[in-house]
């Protein structure tokens, strides 16, 4: 259908609004971005109207005024592994019904005309009322990252009663069977991971993922009774926006985990640096509270009065770098309220108390070099000692 609004850029093009901003309207969720799919046009033709290329490895582009993404209609077919391995053919002479048959589900496969119109081949909208998650055909097994994405749209949809159609759910099960998922970059894994560990329902994404026994390809670690008590952990994230939710989430995700074990996870996953140290703030925070990450990870016993001692707390605010990175202490504090509340009055006071220590003041009692950080230390010792008691 032609366009027929003023936008002069846009003028007698055959644009569709696709995808996910079809597809959350129609469920009445929040629409945050548009993408268009442009039908019978050139690579050439976009240039000329002031479209902006941008796609490396398909024609995508983006509209000169209002940034959006618009793409050439396109086919894609399997030649090699993991998410990058297709060749793609746009032209012309693609339809839009060839190319809502490439992508993943059905209900991803609505497109929208300028006026309205719904194009829905193979029935998302249906599948929309029944809240399934169904495969348009069985070229879904060819992109292995589809099993993270429908284990992600899941976790999206599930207060809303979706589920993932049983035949779906098989083929995401040969998937993961056929070494495929292995093929995968790590960063796309994380990027995945990460957008799921922020939708509402996250341990959905898990739950599902070894359903379909992905979960042991990238997340051995999480296998059994470690994802039970991960997933208990991964419910309770403090009430702080120093670090995304996501990161907290993942933060508590892995703490059961050995350190060996969260190590291992964030080299195979390349994780951000940020992500990694999160983690690994977390984990000193359980030893810290409870000496035993494995052992409290599930408690919501109080801790008693003395379990604090001043050499523990003076050495977790020393490994998380609390005197330079105070907003890192700041954070673990929040956790720490979600974990013992009982005990962040205690912590709160030993920090603050360690942090009126003077370097100045110690220099000027003629302290220097070695003997300074010596001196520092051993009186934010004290410090630390005499607020916890």
């Amino acid at each position: 259908m032609k366009e027929t609004n003023s936008d002069p850029h846009l003028a007698g093009l055959n644009v569709y609004r696709v995808g996910g901003a079809v597809r959350d309207e129609l469920l009445g969720w929040p629409v945050y971005d548009n993408d268009w799919v442009v039908v019978g046009a050139t690579p050439d033709a976009m240039r000329r109207r002031g479209f902006k290329p941008v796609g490396r490895d398909f024609p995508v582009f983006l509209h000169p005024e209002t940034a959006e993404e618009y793409a050439l209609a396109r086919t894609e077919r399997k030649s090699g592994h993991g998410y990058g391995g297709f060749e793609v053919h746009a032209s012309p002479d693609v339809s839009l019904e060839e190319d809502l048959l490439r992508r993943d589900l059905t209900i991803n496969a609505i497109a929208q005309s300028t006026e309205g119109e719904l194009t829905d081949p193979f029935n998302g909208q249906g599948d929309i009322e029944r809240r399934v998650l169904r495969h348009i055909s069985a070229s879904f097994s060819e992109d292995p990252l589809r099993v993270l994405r429908t284990a992600r749209f899941l976790a999206r949809y599930a207060s809303l009663g979706f589920s993932i159609a049983p035949e779906t759910l098989t083929l995401m099960r040969q998937v993961s069977h056929s070494g495929e998922l292995e093929h995968l970059a790590a960063e796309r894994v994380w990027v995945e991971t990460e957008k799921a560990l922020g939708e509402p329902s996250p341990e959905v994404y898990f739950t599902t993922l070894e359903r379909c026994d992905a979960l042991n390809v990238w997340w051995p670690e999480l296998a059994g009774e470690a994802l039970v008590k991960g997933l208990a952990a991964m419910a309770k994230v403090p009430d702080s926006d120093m670090f995304p939710l996501a990161h907290w989430r993942h933060a508590q995700l892995v703490s059961p985990l050995s350190a060996e074990q969260r190590d291992a996870l964030s080299e195979r996953l390349k994780l951000p640096n940020a992500v990694a140290q999160l983690a690994r703030h977390t984990a000193l925070t359980y030893s810290l509270i409870n000496h035993s990450l494995t052992n409290h990870s599930l408690s919501n016993q109080a801790l008693p009065s003395d379990a604090l001692e001043g050499s523990s707390v003076l050495r977790w605010l020393e490994r998380l770098d609390g005197w330079r990175k105070p907003e890192q202490v700041e954070g673990q504090l929040a956790l720490v309220k979600v974990l013992a509340p009982e005990q962040v009055g205690p912590l709160e006071n030993a920090w603050q108390a360690a942090r009126e220590v003077s370097p100045q003041a110690l220099i000027a009692e003629g302290y220097q070099g070695a003997a300074l950080g010596e001196a520092l230390r051993e009186r934010r010792g004290q410090a630390v000692e005499a607020a916890l008691t």
